[in-house]
């Protein structure tokens, strides 16, 4: 996997916040590297508004929001704090994509401009909220919706596909629903080859990605969901990350 200097700068600030914050799930926060980089650099403006549903993936977002001149608390699952660009609380599965379908339909009713983008897990997305979220998105054409499913094939407990496959089955459901749906791969450019400016429906983009991507030991690995870095491994990833 080729990583360029942005993308690997991202992890490596991801490893130093996390160490010094008592932080760890590097799975799932490796795994979303290049969609955060993409939407945060390229793709949303002033006027859109992010939420981060699967929460524990938090330390490259928590990076990108102090690059921005915010102050978060830097805890294990972003807590509600508007002022500083986090506009849900996650760590609960299946609360961030209701909540942004909400905020997104309170933007319709007020007139207001701007995209609400909401990055869910796959493992989350066997929780009966996303279905509910996606009926009801579709029911009232939420255009100013985009849901970015992280689909790295591994929840907490192990392999998506040996506890509940998701992907094909909420790809039909979004689509059947009157959704928008794209699949592409997570780790290059494809996000920003969507064109969002032209988007009518709501938008469902399974983002396919590797379990701790950009360090080898890591990769689609169960273990480093939630697993502490430290001693030869932290050195290791350090090295893989230059």
């Amino acid at each position: 996997m080729f990583l360029d200097e942005r993308s690997k700068q991202l992890r490596r600030d991801a490893i130093d916040l996390s160490l010094a914050n008592g932080g760890y799930h590097y799975g799932g926060t490796f795994s979303t590297a290049e969609i955060l980089k993409h939407l945060f650099d390229d793709i949303m403006g002033e006027k859109d508004r992010f939420i981060l549903s699967k929460g524990h993936g938090c330390w490259i977002y928590y990076v990108l929001l102090r690059e921005q001149g915010f102050d978060p608390v830097l805890e294990g699952h972003p807590e509600f704090d508007p002022h500083n660009g986090i506009f849900c609380t996650a760590g609960s599965m299946g609360h961030g994509l209701p909540t942004a379908l909400g905020q997104a339909q309170a933007r319709k009713l007020k007139g207001q401009e701007g995209k609400v983008f909401v990055l869910i897990g796959d493992g989350e997305a066997q929780e009966g909220t996303t279905w509910e979220s996606i009926l009801i998105g579709g029911h009232l054409r939420l255009d100013n919706l985009v849901v970015i499913m992280d689909s790295n094939n591994i929840q907490g407990s192990g392999y998506v596909n040996d506890i509940m496959p998701v992907k094909t089955p909420l790809m039909g459901a979004a689509n059947l629903a009157g959704w928008s749906v794209v699949e592409l791969y997570g780790h290059d450019e494809s996000l920003t080859e969507v064109d969002f400016d032209k988007q009518k429906r709501p938008m469902l983009i399974v983002a396919n990605t590797v379990k701790g991507a950009g360090v080898s030991f890591m990769e689609n690995k169960p273990k480093w969901h939630s697993n502490w870095l430290g001693g030869e491994e932290l050195k290791q990833a350090r090295e893989e990350l230059k």
